[in-house]
């Protein structure tokens, strides 16, 4: 028997192959965003390296903050992208929905939980993260040891920045555990509750760091220098 042609392919397969591989794009860029944001756990002089390295100095000679921009314009189209194809996947009324939570508490299957965990953590998303793209957008020179701090220290953004991490992680988490059960990657669709294990053991890590991030831009917002507006120059002119 004859394997089928791309051609003859629905066209609801391909718009779930685009939302499985947009959000794999999604999950990798932000696990890689929240190596380099961690960067200042290391101390100012390492997160100004990696905010010098993102706006090119070490391979254009001098700094482009519109670098920045321009990443932060794509993520936020594939993350449009990513949101508009899960879209068409979510019930298309309140009835429906009713339905769905009474089957999801009668049959307490696990993956069903999962499914509406990252509904509601994908409906998060489409606030937080978009207004924090679009911060990254606006101002790409707001970025650095002193710049990030005031930027998360004031106006209450470190709430903001709470919430989006929370439901990042936690959206990225069961999404790439849902995205293996799927596509039956490395063979682990026969293992669950392995597959259970090591993405939660993800979350918790990235939880973890980001918290830890987080509190030390917390910590660096209430220094009267990084408050007075003062960027920060680091001592070494290597820097």
């Amino acid at each position: 028997m004859n394997s089928p042609s791309l051609s003859a392919t629905p066209r609801p397969a391909w718009l779930d192959l685009a939302q499985g591989v947009s959000g794999l794009v999604l999950v990798l860029f932000m696990w890689l965003h929240m190596f380099l944001v961690s960067s200042i756990l290391l101390g100012k002089d390492a997160m100004y390296t990696v905010t010098r390295a993102l706006e090119g100095q070490y391979l254009l000679g001098q700094t482009y903050p519109a670098l920045v921009s321009s990443v932060a314009t794509a993520v936020l189209g594939i993350f449009l992208l990513h949101a508009l194809l899960a879209m068409w996947k979510l019930p298309g009324s309140y009835r429906e929905y009713q339905i769905f939570w009474r089957h999801s508490r009668s049959l307490s299957h696990t993956d069903t939980t999962l499914w509406l965990v990252q509904v509601l953590t994908g409906l998060v998303l489409m606030f937080t993260a978009t207004i924090h793209l679009y911060e990254m957008i606006v101002h790409p020179d707001q970025i650095g040891p002193h710049a990030s701090a005031q930027r998360v220290a004031g106006g209450g953004m470190w709430l903001l920045d709470l919430i989006l991490l929370f439901a990042v992680e936690v959206h990225a988490g069961v999404g790439i555990y849902r995205l293996v059960i799927k596509w039956d990657l490395f063979g682990l669709t026969r293992r669950r509750a392995l597959l259970r294990r090591l993405v939660t053991a993800l979350v918790v890590f990235y939880l973890l760091l980001g918290s830890a991030t987080l509190a030390t831009w917390l910590k660096l917002g209430n220094d009267p220098v990084v408050r007075s507006g003062e960027r920060y120059v680091p001592a070494s002119p290597a820097g």
